[in-house]
């Protein structure tokens, strides 16, 4: 990045080190052009031209934002949900925003709160969670309508200004959170609450504002309740049915107050049934960041079978995992051989490993089963003497996996470890 000619101060003091730095990290987290169509390849093309622009704008005060593009994202569950694309510019900036704020905002956020913050994980708030249900009988799972969607501007501001005066960083977070959004259809939709999901800064805002509307109220008006927050996803733990009766209408003024709402379908009153809370209640299972949290058979030490209240891979992260799978084509990569599959596939399924692995491994073991019959059907696809033998193709696997057993990261975890956990 080029230097600034002396004698032109700049009214806002930002170094080009954070620039330079926040451009590392979006660079790293790759993404998809926003509505100036300008990809990460694009703009490395005349990089340090990019960076002095963006820098020199930022600091003269002159940085206005490209309006957001939209797109829709599919849920596991159906439907779709909106997602905005800033600009690579628009994203680096943020990552300068948030440069300044996080370190700052840290030092007050709840313990409980996992959700995009740093040294915290989804495991992480899982492993709490799953101590918890064994400690408490009920749990209230709370589900935020359209959280991103729906966030007060004037509340988030205020509490922005509650723990920064830095004068560029008010500005440009005004200037983010009112930026239009770009429609499909090219059209320009004027945004009045929310900040958009897909942009830099918005986990950390979207942090920052439960910080107040939901974990300092509850530390203040229940303290006795612990919980689990990720991002808008919490759940509460509660010594009865009756206190989480009262705490989910608590809350149902609290959000109102806040200007927002909790799902009247989604959020609900869970029994934690398992060896010893034998009540019969409707609802005994929730779902809480890919894993669904239910009564389970255990073994002990000893051998003895028991029913826990445990988590393990939920119903709908395995059938995102089978559309993975099935949306890898494997009989339409036949110029590669075997062990190319495992070099290009191996990070992916490492990662549900270490991820849907971390608590009863035998449901995540169940879908992973799946890739070795699509792998023998890439087998019947690719060699003349196994097309149309079904069983041929899977004793072919099987012959490869004896002979070189780490070959795929789900070898290991299907066919040594101890299934289930």
């Amino acid at each position: 990045m080029r230097e600034e000619p002396l004698g032109k101060a700049k009214p806002f003091d930002i170094p080009k080190r954070v620039v330079w730095e926040a451009y590392q990290r979006v660079k790293a987290n790759r993404g998809a052009a926003g509505v100036d169509d300008q990809s990460i390849e694009a703009f490395d093309q005349d990089v340090k031209n990019n960076l002095f622009k963006l820098w020199n704008r930022l600091s003269s005060g002159s940085y206005f934002p490209s309006p957001v593009k939209r797109v829709a994202i599919k849920k596991r569950q159906g439907g779709s949900r909106p997602l905005g694309i800033p600009t690579v510019s628009d994203r680096i900036a943020q990552g300068v925003v948030k440069a300044c704020l996080e370190p700052e905002l840290e030092r007050h956020f709840h313990p409980d709160s996992y959700g995009y913050r740093p040294d915290k994980s989804a495991l992480e708030a899982l492993g709490v969670a799953r101590q918890r249900c064994w400690r408490y009988d009920w749990v209230l799972d709370l589900d935020i309508r359209a959280f991103f969607d729906t966030i007060p501007h004037d509340l988030l501001l205020r509490a922005v200004r509650k723990h920064t005066d830095c004068t560029w960083v008010l500005l440009y977070i005004e200037r983010w959170l009112m930026a239009p959004v770009q429609l499909e259809n090219g059209a320009l939709e004027p945004r009045e609450r929310g900040t958009p999901q897909g942009s830099v800064i918005s986990p950390l805002l979207a942090n920052l504002f439960l910080h107040y509307a939901f974990d300092q109220w509850m530390a203040k008006h229940h303290p006795d309740i612990p919980f689990e927050r990720f991002a808008d996803d919490a759940v509460c733990h509660c010594s009865s049915e009756h206190q989480a009766q009262r705490l989910q209408a608590d809350l149902d003024r609290r959000f109102a107050e806040c200007g927002l709402a909790l799902h009247p379908d989604k959020t609900q009153i869970v029994y934690c049934k398992d060896n010893v809370r034998r009540g019969q209640y409707l609802n005994q299972k929730f779902d809480f960041l890919g894993y669904t949290f239910r009564p389970r058979l255990a073994m002990t030490r000893w051998g003895k079978t028991f029913v826990n209240f445990s988590p393990g891979m939920s119903n709908r992260a395995a059938k995102a995992i089978r559309q993975t799978m099935r949306a890898w084509k494997l009989n339409c990569r036949i110029d590669k051989r075997v062990d190319d599959l495992a070099k290009i596939f191996n990070p992916i399924i490492r990662g549900w490993i270490m991820y849907y692995g971390r608590y009863h491994k035998s449901a995540l073991s169940r879908v992973l089963m799946h890739l070795d019959l699509r792998l023998a059907r890439w087998a019947m696809s690719k060699y003349r003497r196994l097309r149309g033998h079904r069983r041929r193709a899977r004793y072919w696997i099987q012959d490869i996996r004896r002979r070189e057993p780490a070959l795929f990261a789900h070898w290991t975890l299907l066919y040594r470890a101890t299934v289930g956990r």
